[in-house]
């Protein structure tokens, strides 16, 4: 870690930090992040707030206006990515100085944003799979929210807002993939332990809301049956395969293998993919995918849940606009793929979005695969009710009828318990001419699978 030579961010002056963490980045440096700042904040005692550790990222946003790391594109628009990360950490008796772990898990995120440039927004949850700061903490994944104290800004290169980062259990963390995560977080805010009105982590916390409060679970089923989730996808381990013709049929294979050069996801359908991950949640109109379009490019496991301002109800005109190149393929039978951890989301899938009416894409990280379910009230899909199973390149999507989710549900009941199965696990359904495979990472990790 070096220090910059460049005059900080003009709104620097917001808190004052007792520690900055400078980090040189357009000069060379590893990280994406310019600063962490690290600020003591003696709480609010009226509102039952503790004095906790505050951190803020610079670098995210556009500092400097130069276009060496964003482009300018106005005052009007986004600051860069349009936003910065913090962090409220409960300040230890007798700390005198902020841990610096809390630096390193915002450069983690911010890397996945700069490689990925997929942003983050309020609501949104991340799977971590381990604790924060690598203790044996039960705090091992995040949910993001408006900071309380820090309102959005307008600078000379644009607004920037301030995402606060919350550490959660991974009881917490199911339970916002189930619902949402805006309704865990405020049930968060009504635990103090748990975080409170300002959402401080607690890494030493050691029991989850619903062992605090065991009506909270109640809750949140109820609010998984009136909502669904509004977790619209997420990055997987996963894979298809055509069964409708053999696989050594090579002029027009419908066989999606990563080892074989598969067809790569046109520009426009990585687009729509994205789109479908960011946007999500659905009201007030029918639920539609959004189009295809060429706007920009988004590339952790990030499970995306939009605010519900995001809808798509704005789309519901619009139709799917084929890439020239790639036709749209009806397919009679689909074998799908899931690694363990994937594959426990299924019932999520069908009972929490298929079963209201909405869709839900399965974004491969090994590949350009990718797999989306859709319920008949979908429009903008290829896949239809008398063609249920159809590609677009190494796109699947596969219409689902409720009473066929109905049924799935009940023969994927053991997903709920993954821990009680052994791996490999088969499920078919030959009237369909479905399968679905349970597999060990390993086969997602091998390239000749």
């Amino acid at each position: 870690m070096t220090t910059d030579s460049h005059e900080p961010p003009l709104f620097w002056s917001l808190l004052s930090p007792v520690i900055v963490v400078c980090v040189e980045q357009q000069l060379g440096g590893p990280d994406p992040l310019d600063y962490v700042s690290m600020y003591r904040n003696l709480g609010n005692p009226a509102l039952n707030v503790p004095e906790h550790w505050h951190y803020v990222s610079f670098g995210l946003s556009d500092l400097y206006g130069d276009n060496r790391v964003h482009e300018f594109t106005g005052t009007d628009g986004p600051s860069g990515f349009g936003f910065e990360l913090t962090f409220r950490l409960k300040r230890e008796t007798g700390e005198s100085a902020p841990p610096t772990w809390p630096a390193e898990l915002m450069q983690g995120l911010a890397r996945y944003v700069f490689q990925s440039e997929n942003t983050f927004c309020s609501g949104d949850h991340v799977s971590w799979h381990s604790p924060l700061d690598n203790s044996e903490s039960r705090i091992q994944h995040m949910l993001l929210t408006e900071d309380p104290q820090m309102q959005p800004v307008q600078t000379p290169f644009g607004v920037v807002t301030f995402l606060q980062i919350v550490g959660v259990c991974t009881e917490e963390l199911h339970a916002a993939q189930q619902w949402n995560g805006q309704g865990i977080l405020e049930l968060l805010r009504t635990v103090p332990v748990a975080g409170g009105p300002w959402l401080i982590t607690d890494m030493r916390r050691g029991e989850t809301i619903f062992e605090i409060d065991p009506h909270l679970q109640e809750r949140v089923d109820k609010g998984i049956e009136t909502d669904g989730s509004n977790l619209s996808g997420v990055s997987a381990k996963c894979a298809w395969d055509d069964l409708s013709r053999p696989p050594e049929d090579d002029e027009d294979s419908r066989s999606i293998c990563i080892g074989t050069q598969p067809r790569r996801l046109s520009g426009k359908d990585t687009e729509q993919i994205r789109e479908t991950l960011r946007r999500g949640l659905e009201i007030n109109s029918k639920p539609v995918l959004p189009p295809i379009n060429a706007q920009r490019q988004n590339g952790l496991n990030l499970d995306r849940a939009p605010s519900r301002k995001d809808s798509l109800e704005s789309e519901s005109s619009a139709a799917i606009i084929p890439h020239e190149l790639i036709r749209t393929r009806q397919l009679e039978s689909v074998h799908l793929k899931f690694n363990q951890e994937s594959g426990a989301l299924i019932p999520l899938c069908l009972r929490g979005r298929l079963l209201h009416g909405r869709h839900f894409t399965y974004k491969s990280i090994t590949g350009d695969t990718a797999i989306t379910f859709v319920s008949t009230g979908v429009e903008g899909a290829f896949a239809t009710e008398e063609h249920p199973y159809a590609a677009h390149g190494p796109w699947l999507q596969i219409l689902l009828t409720e009473e066929f989710v109905e049924r799935m549900l009940e023969d994927l009941e053991d997903l709920n318990s993954p821990e009680e199965f052994k791996l490999p696990k088969e499920y078919s359904w030959p009237e369909k001419k479905l399968k679905v495979s349970i597999l060990p990472d390993a086969v997602f990790d091998n390239p000749l699978h």
